[in-house]
């Protein structure tokens, strides 16, 4: 048992393949981009990004701060160091997007969108990070 241990623990400090690491970069850094335009939007505040988060229960002194908390834990994401902290704070977002939907009654695509973006920013840490993997296994029945 010991020796498995031991292995496991070894493999968490090698390096990724290139194809791996690629892989995974672009599967999480599809997502991480939209947020990225997101937050930016939010940071812009162009009439239809008002209108919408206005409509969707928010005031409009909420828009900024809101961009700000999304770039921040996007920018996070990015950064290797710092990615697992970033796809947690933006769990927490996404997951308020989803009840944000799910109290205005917004159908199964406005709720499921965030859902989804959160699983694919989570995969691609999966796919390029051993620790990642060892925390979130994929078991074999």
């Amino acid at each position: 048992m010991s020796g498995k241990n031991y292995s496991m623990n070894a493999n968490l400090n090698t390096a990724p393949s290139k194809a791996r690491l690629w892989t995974g970069r672009i599967v999480g850094g599809l997502p991480a981009l939209f947020l990225v335009l997101d937050a930016v939007m939010k940071l812009v505040k162009p009439e239809p990004i008002v209108k919408a988060t206005v409509e969707l229960g928010f005031p409009e002194a909420a828009i900024v701060p809101l961009g700000i908390v999304l770039l921040t834990s996007t920018i996070l994401y990015l950064i290797p160091r710092t990615a697992i902290l970033g796809a947690v704070l933006l769990t927490g977002y996404l997951g308020g997007a989803v009840a944000t939907h799910v109290h205005v009654g917004h159908g199964a695509f406005e709720i499921l969108f965030p859902v989804v973006f959160g699983m694919l920013l989570w995969l691609g840490l999966w796919i390029r990070d051993a620790r990642v993997r060892a925390l979130m296994p994929l078991r074999q029945m």
